[in-house]
């Protein structure tokens, strides 16, 4: 690939960037190009890499591919140069979902997103218990201020709310578990030590179930025979914020991918760890209720937050794959 004005060590590191980017069950439903041209480069959807079961409307595959979106304006602002980006830019071609243009070069302190480049390496979701420590406000307003930045809400709960966005979420889950479609789908993403691809979750980063039963972690292998970790307690009083839109089209789902992208990053950078838990969305009755009294929320996003261990790695497809 070649884009005009971008040297090739540049632009390698952005699209590595891009590929680390967070997606459901690790699918990474992307591909990048050049635009004919040669000044952007095109974002595309990976249709192959698709969901039926749990994302028949590809609500979750634009938020992923959102969030590869994120990344490459990050690096490309960390390289000095200002990003303009084009959202679903060709109507008749409903398969590209954005275009990057590395535009004029800029000094850093004009670039909104600079700084967060270096925590896309360290960004990975923790499945693992974190220790309950409270985040300080200053940290939660800079999160809600990520996705202010980015057209979208995020809502923080106080405990009696968080306790029932939870129950929302664990409803979900037991509904996930008596699906066998679903259940199926899950497991075919889930992949043995040592195997021989880039996508998928590997079974060491699936992390432990909440002893407790409070805290409700997806479940990938159910009662496949494989080795399970040892149940642990997770905090008691969990931190979650809700990422939502005003609107539910799929320009929105795009723009909650980069908010939700920029959030993460922001909380990676003041030392937190994070994971995602989506299984409410993936239900239309649960999802609505997720809402709650809020009116013209359309919820994305579900995120717990706060201080703990990093986490099993999950593996990326190489950027110039």
């Amino acid at each position: 690939m070649q884009i005009r004005n971008v040297d090739a060590t540049a632009l390698q590191a952005m699209l590595a960037a891009a590929v680390a980017a967070p997606s459901i069950h690790n699918t990474q439903p992307w591909r990048f190009g050049p635009e004919p041209g040669g000044r952007s480069i095109e974002v595309r959807v990976d249709r192959g890499r698709r969901l039926p079961a749990t994302d028949p409307q590809l609500r979750a595959q634009h938020l992923s591919v959102g969030a590869a979106v994120l990344n490459l304006r990050a690096a490309a602002e960390h390289f000095g140069w200002t990003p303009v980006v084009r959202l679903l830019p060709d109507a008749l071609d409903t398969d590209l979902l954005a275009t990057v243009r590395p535009a004029r070069p800029a000094a850093p302190w004009q670039l909104p997103l600079y700084g967060l480049y270096e925590a896309v390496e360290r960004r990975h979701t923790s499945r693992m218990p974190f220790t309950g420590r409270p985040v300080p406000e200053p940290i939660v307003s800079e999160m809600t201020g990520a996705a202010r930045s980015e057209g979208t809400h995020l809502y923080v709960p106080d405990i009696l709310e968080t306790r029932r966005l939870l129950r929302l979420t664990r409803e979900a889950e037991a509904r996930n578990a008596r699906d066998p479609v679903r259940t199926a789908e899950s497991r075919t993403w889930i992949t043995a030590p040592g195997a021989d691809t880039s996508y998928g979750i590997p079974l060491t980063a699936l992390g432990p179930l909440d002893a407790s039963g409070r805290m409700p972690v997806r479940d990938f292998t159910g009662a496949l025979p494989v080795p399970h970790p040892p149940a642990l307690r997770f905090e008691r009083h969990a931190q979650v914020a809700l990422l939502w839109t005003t609107h539910d089209r799929r320009e929105d789902w795009l723009r909650a991918g980069q908010a939700l992208e920029r959030v993460l990053l922001t909380a990676t950078l003041r030392g937190l760890r994070t994971s995602m838990l989506h299984q409410a969305l993936e239900w239309p009755d649960l999802r609505a209720a997720l809402a709650g009294t809020r009116r013209r929320c359309c919820p994305q996003m579900l995120i717990r937050f706060g201080y703990g261990p990093d986490g099993g790695r999950t593996p990326r497809a190489s950027a110039r794959a």
